[in-house]
């Protein structure tokens, strides 16, 4: 019986933060309610539009290839290079009717329970706003481009779709057992930089963290420097992470069918029990449980990432 989220929970209602679980402090705006939800969608400007457009190109460019099938075949299901930012209501309408997901707006990054609910519903909630030209390049809080383009396309893929709204039922049982970092960091690993094998000497990306960007696009498959290891989900929720930088090590996925299994089929309630305060393995390691598929140089880390120039190698 699957296991990874609290058995027989209402998903109806927004649960309540119990005053004992570490979560990240997010002031909410004045304008919005418990569910963080924005009004309506930003009405965007032509320069916006043409953000959205020249990222949308630049995209293109690097992906075939590189990206999953399946996000290539979402992409051209919901039709988002059509032209400047999507429109929401049409695209949930378009999605809704492939995997019963909609896309919902939100000022900014939503604390935890929150983005559980709206996924435990099957909405996926996406930044009111677009990056400008002087942050084209990179922006620290995920935008519309980052949340639609990177990740929507994947929820046109039917068991994907269920893997996300599996994931946001088992928020529920991490926040009992005080355990957020460890559930997100299999989302990082598998929702924002996940890779798949696509078929022998055939790895794509299907993370959006890697499919919004340029670099981590080229980088995760085809980099000297990473480790690309088999994911074990144990391993992973045991795993840091890098935020502002390219990863270190990616975890690859055999099929979403697999990602599913992996997951939904755990007993996370033993897991949670056995789970120290914080994570046992760097992002650089190999250990000997690892199913290794490329173990990397690491010479863009050592050379000093990102803040040094070091080039993506």
């Amino acid at each position: 019986m699957p296991t990874l989220a609290e058995p027989q929970q209402d998903y109806s209602t927004l649960p309540d933060l119990p005053a004992d679980v570490f979560t990240a402090p997010l002031k909410k705006p004045s304008h919005v309610g418990d569910d963080w939800l924005e009004p309506a969608q930003t009405e965007y400007t032509s320069e916006d539009h043409q953000v959205w457009d020249d990222l949308f190109a630049r995209q293109m460019d690097v992906l075939p290839g590189r990206a999953a099938t399946a996000f290539m075949a979402g992409l051209e299901k919901l039709d988002l290079g059509r032209g400047g930012v999507p429109e929401f209501g049409k695209m949930s309408e378009e999605l809704n009717a492939l995997t019963g997901w909609s896309v919902v707006p939100v000022p900014m990054l939503i604390p935890d329970h929150v983005f559980f609910w709206h996924l435990a519903n099957r909405r996926f909630p996406a930044g009111n706003f677009i990056r400008t030209r002087e942050t084209f390049d990179y922006i620290q809080e995920p935008d519309v481009f980052h949340d639609v383009f990177g990740h929507v396309p994947m929820l046109t893929d039917p068991v994907f779709a269920d893997y996300m709204q599996e994931y946001g039922r088992a928020g529920w049982k991490a926040m009992r057992y005080n355990h957020l970092k460890a559930l997100g960091a299999l989302y990082w690993y598998s929702v924002e930089f996940g890779l798949i094998e696509e078929a022998p000497d055939d790895i794509r990306a299907y993370g959006a963290g890697i499919l919004s960007g340029p670099t981590e696009a080229v980088f995760s498959v085809e980099a000297e420097s990473p480790n690309r290891i088999m994911l074990n989900v144990d391993r992973v929720m045991r795993t840091d992470y890098v935020i502002s930088d390219l990863q270190p090590t990616y975890f690859v996925i055999e099929s979403f069918e697999d990602l599913y299994r992996q997951t939904v089929e755990r007993d996370f309630d033993r897991l949670y029990r056995s789970l120290g305060p914080s994570f046992t393995y760097a992002n650089t390691a190999v250990i000997d449980v690892d199913n290794v598929v490329h173990r990397g140089s690491q010479e863009y880390l050592l050379r000093g990432g990102r803040g040094s120039g070091a080039k993506p190698v």
